[in-house]
């Protein structure tokens, strides 16, 4: 039976436009509503979640010292900054959807696109994710066992992280819309928390509780650099978001740069600021023995309100997954509108209008790795997966400025800009294998499953028939249980 919703076109708060074409099918136009403000608002959302609130730790276990814990802060905001930088340069000389993906598809084609978007679907979005919903999860069970000696069931905080990824899943199924507001409000509470933790600990030094910044750098070392900068870059996640909404922006050539230094900039500062307040009230060995610091700190400071901490944060990382389910969700998307995924990943919702096997698959798998018994290794699987396709397309972006010198650019950072990225990101890659071959070794082995992958299913032009039919069939019978259809372009 046909949706009487499809036989007239309408168009949604989000800029959103459909019309019918007399059957059940729907035109989807996106249109360019996100402003300067609206742009920092969404960096910033998805990079402050719940980084800061468990890289503390992984950060001080890396350099062994105060002064340089705060040093490799300085350092990841800084090495962020040049990569977003580089990227806004990539964003309007390739202005389309998909980030990473499209531009190693654009700069070294479509077979070193695909292991990006191999690794990407099969480790870093789900480990992402699982590692944002566990915090979740800690921080939500953390009030009802106050003694640090007593840990709460693993069971229990992944049960809640199921929870919490399966119930944003339904949200941004249900419509962007309805999880805009929401990721508005969580934005707020998540820079509330933030700001009572450096106002406290900037009354703390007014005290002078500064004993722990005296011989800042005693006992500091270089021997766990590389896992020390992968926790301390997890919390940046997030500042190439907007390259994923690249088109939908306002005015991209001034936008695009401009937002993303103001968040970059924004977001240093304040977790510069909160790491140091941490210190007026931890000395780092208690630090070291806390999964929940800023729970330690509330209880040590606030008194009879720290219970508002564990709440601030597990709001903050809710908020950090609704924002990135829309932003991510683009690439599974993208993949398949490319042909390097199943065709029913670029489907949408005919009322919805969010592409909703997308945001399932990528909720189902993410609920697969919060049952990881070990978050340190969900970090360096993930930040492996990332950072190596981001060091590459920076590369790429250098590369291409020699090949192609008279390609139109409407936005040119220096050249040194992406030359020190790309080394830095190289130094990134070789300590991390140093201090985590093995982590390392399984990132690598992942990302050469999808060799046979691609040469199997992806490079021929067409499928064997007996698997084109099943797919067809599996396709359909998922279309009419979801209430999906392929996008109508113009």
């Amino acid at each position: 039976m046909e949706d009487p919703t499809l036989k007239e076109g309408r168009v949604t708060s989000d800029g959103v436009s459909i019309a019918s074409r007399g059957s059940v099918s729907s035109l989807v136009q996106m249109k360019r509503t996100i402003s300067l403000i609206s742009g920092v608002a969404i960096n910033v959302g998805i990079m402050i979640g719940s980084g800061i609130f468990i890289s503390p730790k992984g950060v001080l276990a890396g350099a062994n010292s105060v002064g340089l814990t705060l040093i490799i802060w300085s350092v990841c905001g800084i090495f962020s900054l040049l990569g977003a930088l580089s990227f806004a340069e990539l964003g309007l000389t390739f202005p389309s959807s998909g980030a990473v993906y499209s531009y190693l598809k654009c700069i070294f084609g479509d077979f070193v696109a695909f292991l990006y978007l191999w690794v990407t679907v099969l480790v870093a979005v789900p480990a992402f994710f699982a590692i944002v919903a566990l915090t979740f999860g800690d921080y939500c069970i953390q009030p009802f066992f106050p003694d640090p000696a007593c840990q709460p069931p693993r069971i229990a905080v992944n049960l809640i992280g199921t929870i919490c990824l399966l119930l944003l899943g339904l949200t941004n199924a249900i419509g962007t819309r309805l999880s805009t507001r929401i990721q508005k409000f969580f934005t707020l509470c998540k820079v509330a928390a933030l700001a009572i933790i450096i106002i406290t600990g900037m009354v703390q030094i007014g005290k002078g509780e500064t004993q722990n910044f005296e011989n800042a750098f005693e006992g500091s070392t270089f021997s766990g650099l590389g896992i020390a900068l992968y926790s301390g870059l997890f919390s940046y996640t997030g500042w190439e978001s907007l390259n994923f909404v690249s088109e939908e922006l306002k005015n991209p050539t001034r936008n695009l740069p401009r937002a993303i230094a103001i968040s970059v900039c924004s977001v240093t500062v304040l977790y510069i600021l909160t790491n140091m307040a941490y210190f007026t009230a931890m000395t780092p060995q208690e630090l070291m023995a806390s999964n929940t610091v800023v729970v330690m700190f509330g209880n040590k400071l606030l008194g009879r309100f720290a219970v508002i901490m564990p709440v601030f944060v597990a709001l903050s990382t809710f908020g950090s997954i609704n924002g990135s389910i829309i932003v991510y969700s683009r690439v599974y998307y993208v993949g398949s509108r490319e042909k390097q995924l199943p065709s029913l990943l670029s489907m949408i919702h005919v009322k919805h209008l969010t592409p909703l096997p997308s945001i399932a698959l990528m909720v189902l798998l993410s609920v697969c790795f919060t049952y990881s018994q070990d978050i340190n290794s969900l970090i360096n699987y993930f930040s492996f997966a990332v950072w190596t396709p981001i060091g590459a397309a920076v590369a790429g972006m250098v590369w291409l400025r020699w090949r192609d010198p008279d390609r139109a650019r409407p936005y040119k950072v220096h050249i040194i800009i992406p030359i020190i990225f790309v080394i830095a990101a190289i130094f990134l890659v070789v300590m991390a294998t140093i201090d985590a071959p093995l982590d390392t070794a399984i990132g690598v082995c992942i990302t050469l499953t999808g060799v046979p992958v691609y040469f199997l299913f992806v490079h021929p032009k067409h499928l064997p028939r007996r698997l084109s039919r099943l797919e067809g069939t599996i396709t359909r019978w998922f279309q009419k249980a979801l209430l999906v259809i392929e996008e109508e372009k113009d």
